[in-house]
């Protein structure tokens, strides 16, 4: 070997040798992830990036965006389409108000809503427009008559389109949040939002063309055309396309209350939501074709009923899911992990909300009094202008300081509303696999935010009167071999009586990360 070759490896690093005796040695040695220089590449995982998704989903919901603004502009005209928007505009807040007041015992998160409705507002107005023209054009053109192919495609081809474009929607959130799709009320939800996008493209388009109607033949007023239309879509069934795809999500709701084993029941309960939507759409856009007072006929003895008994559905599913956490819950007071009283009061949404009233009055007047009066002591006296504005600081923090507790308090019931649920689906046979670590999970963010929303549940559900002697649930007999609690004969074996934990306020539970 040459002299070259030799100092070559001389001046080479040395390999540290892989010794067990020195892997803990070498490994404490690695700085932290923040400080990382190098860092692990995802390669060909790109579809697996949050990030990636969400700017792709919202980049297709954009450009169909776009191109519906073109094709509506295009057949209303400016002015028509700036009238249509103004108009169709006014049901949306309402209609948005009342479904998210229905989802208020395990919210959605904007996000998920919000995407519902660019779904329904864009995607699926974009699909139906350009199918139901396709397909009345070939109708016509096969049938070589316009009148009759403009009446089958509004009564068979328009409902099967739009409810099959806006169901899309609601699988999409089913199949990719199907964690957070938990009953009825989830399935609602959903759809109705994507309904109250799509109506809002439609009316746009009717109402625009309408103005362009008057416009030709010079009417104002309320015997306008524009009136007319506004009155009937807008006064008279701002429900329609919301109840029409609120069957399909009901579909949807009760195949997430079946087992994961009853594959049959969770393909053909939304498959059977979306006919009966199909069915409902067509009789409703046939109501005037075919027999004379056919539209009052229609709503009068279908559209009215039909909505008073999803209405009343829905609100019967609400007041069910709170009583889901006034049953599940007791089970964690009894293992230590809640009080008596949150059982109580986490199933009224009336004490939910006097808790989150009280810990931001509470922590903001605590905090505003230490703050006001650490700030302004040894300030000199007549001082006026500094003393008003050590106060206005003091109160800037206080009212900081009680929002932040009262978003504690949000968050708790939140995280007990969620587990509430899991266990219910636990129960019912359709746990997860991942049960144990998610329940673990929620009971740590329960168990960081007692000391905020402990007291705060405990005053609303004395203030309700909720809190009796007769309610206070009774914990299971003694079990040595489950945590101290007796196994629950209905659950899984992963998914017995929850863990039993040191005393409420007694010390930090463990990490569970």
């Amino acid at each position: 070997m040459s002299d070259g070759s030799v100092q070559q490896q001389q001046s080479q690093p040395a390999v540290p040798l892989l010794q067990e005796q020195r892997v803990g040695e070498i490994l404490a040695a690695v700085p932290e992830r923040g400080q990382w220089r190098y860092r692990p590449h995802q390669v060909g995982l790109v579809w697996r990036s949050k990030t990636f998704r969400v700017g792709a989903v919202f980049t297709v919901l954009a450009l169909c965006g776009l191109v519906i603004l073109a094709l509506v502009r295009d057949q209303t005209g400016t002015e028509g389409f700036l009238v249509g928007l103004g108009l169709a505009v006014l049901p949306v807040p309402l209609l948005m108000a009342a479904f998210r007041w229905l989802d208020r015992v395990e919210p959605w998160t904007w996000r998920n809503l919000l995407f519902a409705f660019a779904w329904g507002a864009c995607a699926a107005a974009l699909i139906a427009i350009i199918a139901n023209s396709f397909a009345t054009r070939w109708i016509a053109t096969a049938t070589a008559d316009p009148a009759s192919a403009d009446t089958l495609g509004a009564t068979v081809i328009a409902p099967v389109v739009e409810e099959s474009a806006k169901a899309t929607a609601v699988l999409l959130i089913f199949l990719f949040r199907g964690r957070h799709f938990s009953g009825i009320l989830d399935g609602v939800v959903i759809a109705g939002f994507t309904a109250t996008g799509f109506a809002f493209t439609e009316n746009i388009l009717y109402l625009g063309n309408a103005f362009g109607e008057d416009q030709q033949i010079g009417a104002s007023g309320f015997a306008s055309v524009t009136a007319a239309t506004f009155f009937v879509r807008v006064v008279m069934t701002p429900f329609a396309h919301p109840l029409f795809t609120v069957l399909t999500g009901l579909g949807f709701g009760f195949a997430a209350l079946c087992a994961r084993r009853h594959r049959l029941r969770r393909i053909l309960l939304p498959l059977l939501g979306l006919i009966l939507a199909m069915g409902m759409h067509a009789l409703w856009n046939g109501s005037g074709a075919f027999v004379p007072y056919g539209f009052y006929v229609v709503y009068g003895v279908f559209m009215v009923p039909v909505f008073g008994l999803v209405t009343w559905l829905v609100i019967w599913s609400r007041q069910r899911e709170l009583r889901t956490l006034a049953t599940e819950l007791p089970a964690y007071a009894a293992a230590g992990w809640l009080t008596p009283a949150e059982p109580l009061a986490l199933s009224s949404m009336r004490a939910r909300g006097m808790a989150r009233d009280m810990a931001r009055h509470q922590h903001s007047s605590a905090y505003g009094s230490a703050s006001a009066y650490s700030t302004s002591y040894g300030v000199p006296y007549g001082s006026s202008r500094v003393v008003a504005q050590v106060r206005s600081h003091a109160k800037a923090q206080a009212k900081a300081h009680g929002r932040a507790a009262a978003r504690a308090v949000a968050e708790y019931e939140s995280f007990a509303t969620s587990l509430a649920f899991l266990r219910r689906r636990a129960r019912r046979g359709a746990a997860d696999p991942d049960f144990v670590a998610r329940e673990l999970e929620l009971l740590h963010h329960l168990w960081q935010r007692r000391e905020v929303a402990g007291p705060a549940l405990t005053y609303a559900a004395q203030a309700t009167g909720r809190l009796r002697p007769r309610y206070i649930p009774a914990g299971p007999a003694p079990h040595p071999q489950y945590g101290g609690y007796s196994p629950n004969p209905y659950l899984p074996p992963h998914a017995q009586q929850p863990y039993a934990r040191p005393p409420y306020g007694s010390g930090p539970p463990p990490r569970l990360w």
